[in-house]
């Protein structure tokens, strides 16, 4: 489980502070990719071809109120933060799958 950091609002600015954005604006192209080549994070993501992406903006959610079982809740909001997001993702599977059953009919 990755170690949670919890910040205050008050402090937020102290921490905006600390960037030198003069050095960041004065990297050049070079170095910024140096940088993110030596970065783990980015392993694998910087020899695609992002040339063909396309943006696709998600629909907006709507809110409802839904009824669950205390222990199915319970269950995704023990994962962490974004369980009603991955309740989605699960119920999105759900639909997609019974989608494919029904053009396959």
């Amino acid at each position: 489980m990755s170690e949670t950091r919890i910040i205050k609002q008050s402090d937020r600015a102290k921490l905006r502070d600390r960037t030198d954005w003069d050095r960041v604006r004065n990297l050049t192209d070079e170095e910024v990719e140096r940088a993110a080549r030596e970065d783990p994070d980015w392993e694998g993501l910087l020899d695609i071809d992002w040339s063909k992406a396309v943006l696709v903006v998600p629909a907006p959610k709507k809110a409802v109120s839904i009824r669950l079982d205390a222990d199915v809740l319970d269950f995704f909001k023990s994962e962490g933060r974004g369980y009603q997001t991955r309740i989605n993702q699960v119920l999105r599977s759900y639909m997609e799958h019974r989608r494919k059953e029904a053009e396959d009919a």
